[in-house]
């Protein structure tokens, strides 16, 4: 998929064009900067998630662009104790916001899927018993 330049993106020396795939960046670090989110999903398909990882940066994130206009969705995993549907609003603002400031492309929606809950590890710390160390 690829995007064709609008009057706005022409200028006295060229064309600017804005691929998907940088959409799809910019929209996957929007939603991890997000306080509650763990990480983004594979997706429906993909089944399994890589947390907060910079790895893949567009990972759980499509996006559907036009000219003048970009529709996304994104999957993530949530951090377990947070309001899902708050973290979800946050998520869909930040993403239109950055896309919106950096692009110049109107995000006419922004749709959340949560695919998983992640709890926060608990490591067990063993305490040592001293008096079965003693020597008799």
């Amino acid at each position: 998929m690829s995007t064709l330049p609008t009057e706005f993106e022409r200028t006295d020396i060229g064309e600017i064009q804005i691929a998907p795939e940088v959409i799809e960046v910019i929209a996957g670090l929007a939603t991890v900067e997000v306080k509650g989110v763990a990480g983004m999903s594979g997706g429906f398909a993909g089944g399994f998630a890589e947390l907060l990882g910079r790895k893949n940066l567009s990972k759980g994130v499509k996006v559907e662009v036009g000219q003048r206009e970009a529709a996304v969705d994104v999957s993530v995993i949530i951090e377990y104790g947070y309001r899902l549907p708050q973290v979800a609003t946050e998520i869909q603002q930040n993403v239109k916001r950055s896309i919106e400031n950096m692009t110049g492309l109107n995000v006419n929606e922004v749709n959340v899927h949560i695919h998983d809950v992640q709890f926060k590890s608990t490591e067990k710390v063993e305490e040592i018993d001293l008096n079965s160390q003693r020597v008799k």
